[in-house]
């Protein structure tokens, strides 16, 4: 169990630098664009968040693919699974159960799931918080976090 564990949070941890990464990447995009263009026509505010979305779905799919490459190092999924497609499932929380872990890895999938759950909770907040930049007068003039 120990094993599963550590694979499983190194794995998250890889995942959790990506989105940390992709996160500094819009921010810093977003504040450009936003003191470049102070009147903030719909247009650009459509533009920006149609970007923010996209990046993040990039993000979110090569978080996958790092958890299909931890399951085919690990040989988690059965002969003749795809585990991309089982990535897919459990990072997502899906769960359709077409597929099952072999035992001696079972664990990975619900790590798995609860790190996607985690990220695409930070991604709602960074695009709530683009958009909230994005159409506020001066996007500066408020502190990130509220207290």
């Amino acid at each position: 169990m120990l094993r599963q564990l550590l694979v499983g949070a190194g794995v998250s941890v890889c995942n959790i630098v990506i989105h940390a990464l992709v996160t500094v990447a819009v921010v810093r995009t977003a504040q450009l664009i936003a003191a470049k263009n102070s009147s903030r026509p719909l247009g650009l505010v459509v533009i920006v968040m149609i970007a923010t979305v996209s990046v993040l779905m990039v993000a979110h799919a090569c978080e996958v693919l790092v958890w299909s490459v931890a399951y085919e190092m690990t040989d988690l999924t059965p002969a003749g699974a795809d585990p991309v497609y089982f990535a897919f499932v459990n990072y997502t929380t899906l769960g359709y159960g077409d597929i099952t872990p072999v035992e001696r890895w079972q664990l990975l999938g619900p790590v798995t799931a609860m790190n996607g759950v985690l990220l695409f909770g930070w991604s709602t907040a960074l695009i709530f918080e683009v958009l909230r930049r994005a159409t506020v007068a001066d996007p500066y003039s408020r502190p990130l976090a509220r207290t």
